[in-house]
C-alpha cells in the first residue's frame, strides 16, 4: 500500500538539503516507507553490527554507506539511521557527518521515541533536519483522493462501511489492519505494550520501576478518551504526582498514547485541569464510545502533525470542558485561531448537543459538527456548514490526511 508519506519524502529531498527525520510508533512503516522510495543502505542501532560502524565515527560510516563512489547530484544514494537516538553520543556523530559528508546524500533518520526529546547537551542539529511525525493508517489515506494543497483537504469521498469497521477493530497498523485477523491481532497487540512498556523505557530512558511503568500503561488504556488524574494515579501506584507526569511523558514520547489538553482562551470559566488520554493504537482502547472517540482522537491528531511538519500553518488540537460541564469532544486551532469543533457519538439518534452552538460562539470556529459511527458517509462537502450539524463520521474523516 502506498502512503502519502512517500510523496512527503520525495518532495522534501527535491527542495531541502536537510535530513529528513521520521518519527513514528513501532511497525507504523518507515522501513518499508523507505524501501518504497530507494533501496537505501540502511544502519540500525539495534544491529551490534552497525553499532561498530557508528562507534568509529564519521569516516567509517561514509565508507561503510559508499559515499567513496561519486553520484551526480541528481542520483545522490538515500542513507537510513534507525533508532540511533538510543546511542548516548548521536547527536554529534551525526552533526559530524552531516557536515562532512551531507551534500554526497540524502539522509533519513528513524526511530520510535521521539528525536527532539533527549537534549543532552551540546549541538541540537538546528538547522541541519527537518522533522516528519508518521502516523498509523487513517481513513482518508486508505480510501480517499490526494490531498489538495490549498484547502489542506482531500475532497469529499465515499467508503465501504466495511473499510471504517475494520479499521476501528484492527487499528491502523499496517500489518494487523491488512491481515484483518483476530487472533493475529491480540497477538500483535500484546508484543506491541510488551516492547514500549519494558524494552523501550528500559534502552532509552533512566526508569527503572518497569513493573509500574506496566501498571501505568493499563491505567491509562482503561481510562483511554478520560481526563487523566495525576494525582489520582500517584496514589494507585503510591508514587509522587511528579512521578507519574514524568512518566506519561515518556509513553507519550514512546508513542504508546498521546495528551490533548483543554483550551481556555475566551472561555468564560473554562477548567484549565488535566488533560485528557487517547492509545496511539485506537484498537488496543475499550470497545465502544471510547474506541470511536480514540480513532476520532487519532485522526485528527495525524491530521494537525501533518498539516504543521509541512510547514502549511500552525495547527493543535484541544477540548472543551467549562464549569457548567458543557464539553466538546475537539477543537482542531489553525494559527492560533479556532477552526472546527468535533462531538462524537456512536449512534445518529443521540440529540445534537448544545454545547456546539455554544462553543462555536464563544470561540468562532469556523463549523460544528456532530459525528456519528452508524451514519454512512454522503460524500458531501461538510466544510460548507457553518452552523452545528450531525455528520457521518466517514465524512470527516475522509477528508483529512
Amino acid at each position: 500500500m502506498k502512503r502519502d508519506y512517500q510523496g512527503v519524502l520525495a518532495e522534501h529531498f527535491a527542495i531541502n538539503r536537510q535530513m529528513a527525520f521520521l518519527s513514528g510508533p513501532r511497525q507504523v512503516g518507515k522501513t518499508t516507507l523507505l524501501n518504497a522510495l530507494a533501496p537505501a543502505p540502511y544502519l540500525n542501532w539495534d544491529d551490534p553490527a552497525d553499532k561498530l560502524v557508528f562507534n568509529a565515527g564519521a569516516d567509517a560510516i561514509a565508507t561503510h554507506c559508499g559515499l567513496d563512489v561519486w553520484h551526480p547530484d541528481d542520483a545522490k544514494p538515500l542513507l537510513a539511521f534507525d533508532e540511533i537516538h538510543k546511542y548516548a553520543r548521536w547527536k554529534n556523530t551525526l552533526k559530524g557527518f552531516f557536515d562532512k559528508y551531507g551534500k554526497r546524500a540524502r539522509i533519513v533518520v528513524t526511530g520510535s521515541a521521539r528525536l527532539d526529546i533527549y537534549k543532552r547537551g551540546g549541538d541540537s542539529l538546528r538547522g541541519r533536519y527537518l522533522g516528519y511525525r508518521i502516523h498509523p493508517l487513517s481513513l482518508g489515506e486508505i480510501a480517499g483522493a490526494p490531498l489538495d494543497p490549498e484547502t489542506l483537504l482531500r475532497p469529499p469521498a465515499t467508503c465501504d462501511a466495511d473499510v471504517l469497521a475494520t479499521l476501528a477493530r484492527f487499528g491502523g497498523f499496517p500489518e494487523p489492519f491488512l491481515k484483518a485477523n483476530t487472533r493475529f491481532h491480540r497477538q500483535w497487540l500484546r508484543l506491541q505494550r510488551d516492547q514500549i512498556l519494558r524494552e523501550e523505557v528500559r534502552d532509552i530512558t533512566a526508569i527503572r520501576e518497569i513493573a509500574l511503568i506496566e501498571t501505568l500503561g493499563h491505567f491509562l488504556s482503561a481510562q483511554a478518551g478520560g481526563e487523566v488524574k495525576f494525582s489520582g494515579l500517584g496514589n494507585h501506584l503510591q508514587v509522587s504526582t511528579d512521578s507519574v507526569r514524568r512518566w506519561c511523558s515518556t509513553l507519550s514520547a514512546l508513542y504508546f498514547c498521546h495528551f490533548v489538553r483543554p483550551y481556555s482562551r475566551n472561555i468564560r470559566r473554562s477548567l484549565i485541569k488535566e488533560p485528557k488520554v487517547y492509545l496511539w493504537d485506537w484498537s488496543a482502547a475499550p470497545e465502544g464510545g471510547q474506541r470511536w472517540e480514540n480513532l476520532v482522537a487519532g485522526h485528527l491528531l495525524k491530521a494537525v502533525h501533518y498539516w504543521t511538519d509541512l510547514g502549511l500553518g500552525d495547527f493543535a488540537l484541544h477540548f472543551l470542558r467549562d464549569k457548567e460541564k458543557r464539553e466538546i469532544d475537539f477543537l482542531v486551532v489553525r494559527d492560533a485561531k479556532p477552526w472546527f469543533l468535533v462531538e462524537v457519538k456512536t449512534s445518529a439518534s443521540a440529540p445534537l448537543s448544545n454545547a456546539l452552538a455554544y462553543f462555536q460562539a464563544a470561540t468562532g470556529a469556523a463549523h460544528a459538527w456532530q459525528v456519528a459511527a452508524d451514519l454512512p458517509p454522503a460524500g458531501a462537502d461538510c466544510f460548507t456548514a457553518k452552523t452545528p450539524v450531525k455528520l457521518s463520521l466517514a465524512d470527516l474523516l475522509l477528508r483529512l490526511p
